[in-house]
């Protein structure tokens, strides 16, 4: 568990955390929150973080999974550095929603780094941590903490891990 002051973040434990309050101006997102994440948890296709702004209520959530990108959509100088396979090892960063009564306050960038901190500390190996931004304001918020565009994919965005700094 992280604390990011004044945020606890800590792998979703549907028993225990309240997910019904949880609001992001995002019907899909708060959704997939109160309805799915659960089975995706439970079937193993993707992991849940939460920001919990006390002991329960949810502030923010993030999903991480596995996945991989095509070689040939990341820049030639990464290229270069990787292995010639047809695709790389990746994590993806399914969703990242904070709530909008906390908006406003660093956290999304808390989250993300967090994600970050996981995905490049993880024992299966990845070489990018991938997110695919809704629209382009997302997008941006992405593009303003690193993030590249993937080649071909104008919302798929890639971060390095480790391997190509």
């Amino acid at each position: 568990m992280t604390r990011a002051a004044p945020f606890l973040i800590t792998a979703l434990d549907a028993a225990a955390h309240d997910r019904t309050r949880f609001d992001c101006g995002t019907p899909a997102l708060n959704r997939y929150l109160r309805e799915q994440v659960s089975q995706d948890i439970r079937r193993r296709v993707a992991a849940c973080f939460v920001a919990l702004a006390d002991e329960q209520r949810i502030a923010g959530y993030y999903t991480l999974a596995t996945a991989s990108v095509p070689l040939a959509g990341l820049p030639d100088e990464m290229r270069r550095k990787l292995p010639r396979y047809g695709a790389v090892p990746a994590i993806r960063m399914g969703r990242l929603a904070v709530d909008t009564g906390f908006k406003g306050r660093g956290l999304g960038g808390v989250l993300l780094v967090n994600a970050l901190r996981r995905a490049a500390s993880a024992e299966v190996a990845a070489a990018v941590l991938i997110v695919d931004a809704k629209d382009k304001p997302a997008a941006a918020f992405y593009r303003h903490h690193g993030f590249a565009l993937l080649a071909d994919a104008p919302l798929t965005l890639f971060l390095p891990l480790a391997c190509c700094p």
